[in-house]
């Protein structure tokens, strides 16, 4: 179910979903807009609980997928509101020509919500690039696999063991190892992480972790000093 996260922003966790054999707790936001639509980002499995809140925020009119591999549950979501215009991250229209995406994200906002919400993308990574997305109103950083803070007790035996290496776990969690490599040109990571750390966020929300209701900034600084 939806729960209140900030002033007109609300987040609802779904199933835990398989990656590369590691098990990934899932979570999505949605925004208010000004306009009284609703934003919808990264939507985890739909029911009809969750469609019945979903709608008493406003109608859906923007599905947002912040990078290329977060995209498991878009075909649900543009079939239950087909009127919804649906955004990609850069990669994902080549990698899922099947979904009917309506437009792909840039480094600014969409007209639609730029009143409401910044965004910039992390660009130079040879794998993936991922648009991070700032919400005015509750001062709230959205971030999706680029920030991962999983909890502590959980994560045991090899897999949770990787997962530590990978400084993914617990309170100063960041980005995957393996993901930092591919960003071959930081210079414009560097400028993305500027423009972030310039929002001045309080909230910080993450699809995988523990989010944060304050502290965001100096979270964001440290998890992503490796830029």
């Amino acid at each position: 179910m939806l729960e209140e996260f900030g002033p007109s922003l609300c987040v609802a966790d779904g199933s835990t979903v398989p990656f590369l054999g590691i098990p990934y707790p899932t979570r999505m936001a949605v925004v208010k807009l000004s306009d009284g639509s609703a934003w919808v980002w990264s939507p985890v499995a739909l029911n009809d609980a969750l469609a019945t809140a979903v709608e008493a925020i406003g109608p859906v009119r923007h599905i947002v997928s912040p990078n290329k591999i977060h995209h498991l549950f878009l075909k649900e979501w543009t079939s239950r509101w087909p009127d919804a215009r649906l955004y990609a991250p850069p990669g994902l229209i080549k990698k899922k020509p099947e979904l009917s995406f309506d437009a792909e994200l840039g480094d600014d906002p969409d007209p639609a919500w730029a009143a409401d919400i910044d965004q910039v993308i992390f660009r130079g990574s040879l794998a993936m690039e991922e648009v991070v997305f700032f919400h005015r109103e509750s001062a709230t950083a959205i971030v999706c696999d680029l920030v991962q803070r999983h909890p502590e007790s959980p994560k045991t035996g090899w897999k949770g063991l990787l997962m530590r290496l990978d400084g993914l776990v617990g309170e100063h969690g960041s980005t995957p190892r393996e993901w930092r490599m591919s960003f071959l040109r930081r210079g414009p990571a560097r400028r993305a992480r500027e423009k972030v750390l310039g929002w001045k966020a309080e909230r910080l929300l993450i699809a995988h972790g523990e989010c944060a209701q304050t502290g965001a900034t100096p979270l964001l600084a440290e998890a992503l000093s490796w830029i």
